[in-house]
This record gives structure tokens, C-alpha cells and sequence, in this order.
């Protein structure tokens, strides 16, 4: 019991670390950064389940909150302040989300990992849409409408998270029973 506790906080916390490093592997694109954090949020879920996946990712946000540069522009609490904030919240719930799907097939399924994979990238870009349309209208008082937001936010980002989710669903299906990290998902799920 105890030695999968500590697997299961040294997995968190090397997903933690790769989401870091995901934030700096980045393509400038207007608005929102495109980085590698999607990749690494959505095989946290699908590697570690959804209760350790979301766990490293809400690690990651905490981390970068409490001033430790690790987002793709800095880090700090003034963060909750930029319009690109919404995203990392999304990619909280978007981890679980995959892992849901993971645990839910013993992460084996190519398929089934892709629908999680695509649910999440979905409530990633809705996080991240109501964010920056929100707090650029009713709190920076720079307004955006819904057509650049669309464009910017949505359009212009979401081709390489889809082949990411893509990727993302090859590993999964290929790593979980190689590695067998599939006793994440059943064994001491928490941190």
C-alpha cells in the first residue's frame, strides 16, 4: 500500500513536471499561446486515471499561482488575470475527464480513449472561451467579440489539440498495458 502511494505522488509529480515543460514547447499564435500543455493534461488523465491526471494538473496550476513561472507566460497569482487563465482550469477537468474514459476501458481502447480525449479537448476550449470573453468584456475592459474570440480561441488553435488528442490516444493505447500503469486507476487513487 504504501509503495503504491509513492508511485502514484512520483507520477503526479513527473506529469506536473512534463506539463511544465509542455507550457514553454510553444508556437505563437494571437491571443493564446499554441503549447504542448494539452498533450501532456490529457496523458496525465489517460495514463494515471482521472482522480491522479486532474490531481498533477491542479498541482501544476497551484504551483504557477503561487509565483513559480511554470504557465506559458510566467506565472503568479495577477495570472487569474490574463484572458488565456480559462484554459488552465480546463485542462484540470479535461485530465479527469480522459482518465474517466481510460479507467473506464482499462485504457487499452483506441476508440474509447479518443472520445475522452475529444471530450476534453471540448471542455478545455469552452473553459477557455467563457474565461477570455468574460474577463476581456466585464473585467479588462477590453472588449472582444465572439467572432475574433471564435477565430482567435477556437479556429485558429484547435487543429494541433485535435491531432494532439489523436496522439494523445495512440500513447495511451499503446503505454497503459506495456507499462502497466493501469494500477493508477484501481489501486490508491489518491494523493
Amino acid at each position: 500500500m504504501r509503495n503504491s502511494k509513492l508511485r502514484n505522488q512520483i507520477l503526479c509529480a513527473i506529469f506536473t513536471a512534463l506539463i511544465a515543460i509542455g507550457a514553454f514547447i510553444r508556437i505563437p499564435v494571437p491571443v493564446v499561446p499554441f503549447t504542448l500543455q494539452f498533450l501532456f493534461t490529457t496523458l496525465a488523465g489517460v495514463l494515471l486515471g482521472s482522480r491522479l491526471g486532474a490531481t498533477s494538473v491542479i498541482l501544476y496550476i497551484v504551483l504557477g499561482l503561487l509565483g513559480v513561472p511554470v504557465f506559458a507566460e510566467g506565472g503568479g497569482p495577477g495570472y487569474i488575470l490574463k484572458p488565456s487563465f480559462g484554459y488552465l482550469p480546463g485542462f484540470a477537468i479535461g485530465a479527469y475527464i480522459s482518465g474517466y474514459f481510460a479507467e473506464k476501458t482499462g485504457g487499452s481502447s483506441f476508440k474509447n480513449l479518443l472520445l475522452g480525449n475529444a471530450l476534453n479537448l471540448a471542455v478545455v476550449y469552452l473553459c477557455g472561451m467563457v474565461y477570455c470573453y468574460m474577463i476581456s468584456n466585464y473585467y479588462l475592459g477590453t472588449p472582444i467579440a465572439i467572432w475574433p474570440l471564435v477565430l482567435y480561441c477556437f479556429i485558429l488553435a484547435v487543429p494541433g489539440d485535435a491531432v494532439l488528442c489523436v496522439v494523445a490516444a495512440i500513447l495511451g493505447s499503446r503505454l497503459v498495458p506495456v507499462i502497466g500503469v493501469k494500477a493508477c486507476h484501481t489501486t490508491g487513487s489518491h494523493v
